[in-house]
């Protein structure tokens, strides 16, 4: 979730269906059908799929074709698929750049968002480079974020999706923990801040569930289904550090597949 430089936006499907003109009057215009049966996929990179490679083109956003998005996509054909998830993205980024393509007759809706709120990047920056006790002040602070300053962010976010689809089936999914625990086998992490961060992981998932529950949303935990493919397990779905350095900490092509897909799927439908 490292930031990347701003992405341009696609066009809003749905169109103004008033014009004030200059003499104040009001001037009708044609509004597109709401698109019957589309699914929608926002967030940040853990939902692009950045780290999974192959990337659309032209785009900063880091979309992959490997993403879970995509896959289900593929694998479920709706009149109509948006993809806006973007690498870097906050809650407030989805709720600027991302809700365009959301109308009455978007049917499914998925999304993950809110460890970039906490400084994600910032985070991990101080943990691979940082002591020990450098990492756990640094997670410290962004828990406190997690707990007291994240879930009004995610309300406004989820109140936002439901307003602009109403009828949606939204699933909210987690993040997972980074580590296998094992020692010091990735760059710069030791024991402790594994834990930390996997502890973290933990706090910021409970608070997303917690909210998207709030809001009649679904939310997908797939912690478990990364066990035993962490960094340092013999099977890891998810990046080290890797140059470019964007796609560290991020899933693989098979975390996408293998860990995302199934748990989104246990719910997703149209």
């Amino acid at each position: 979730m490292a930031p990347t430089p701003r992405r341009s936006l696609r066009p809003t499907l749905l169109l103004s269906a008033l014009l004030l003109t200059g003499t104040g009057t009001v001037a009708a215009h044609a509004v597109e059908a709401p698109s019957e049966g589309s699914y929608a996929a926002l967030g940040d990179s853990y939902s692009s799929g950045l780290g999974a490679g192959d990337y659309r083109a032209g785009e900063s956003c880091g979309r992959s074709s490997h993403s879970y998005p995509e896959l289900w996509a593929a694998a479920h054909p709706a009149r109509r698929f948006a993809f806006t998830a973007c690498s870097g993205a906050t809650t407030q980024d989805v709720m600027k750049n991302q809700l365009g393509p959301l109308d009455k007759g978007t049917r499914l809706v998925s999304i993950t968002a809110g460890a970039n709120d906490a400084g994600f990047a910032d985070v991990m920056s101080a943990c691979v480079l940082g002591s020990d006790s450098t990492c756990q002040s640094k997670v410290a602070a962004a828990r406190d974020y997690v707990v007291n300053e994240l879930p009004p962010a995610l309300d406004a976010t989820y109140g936002a999706i439901r307003e602009k689809a109403p009828k949606a089936l939204v699933v909210v999914l987690g993040y997972p923990r980074l580590f296998t625990p094992h020692g010091t086998c990735a760059r710069g992490m030791s024991q402790a801040k594994q834990n930390t961060l996997n502890d973290a992981v933990d706090v910021i998932n409970r608070v997303m569930s917690e909210r998207a529950t709030n809001h009649g949303f679904t939310f997908g935990d797939v912690t478990k289904r990364f066990t035993g493919h962490g960094i340092c397990s013999a099977s890891s779905w998810i990046h080290s550090v890797t140059f470019p350095v964007n796609e560290s900490y991020h899933p693989t092509a098979n975390g996408q597949e293998q860990g995302y897909l199934p748990e989104f799927t246990r719910f997703a439908r149209l």
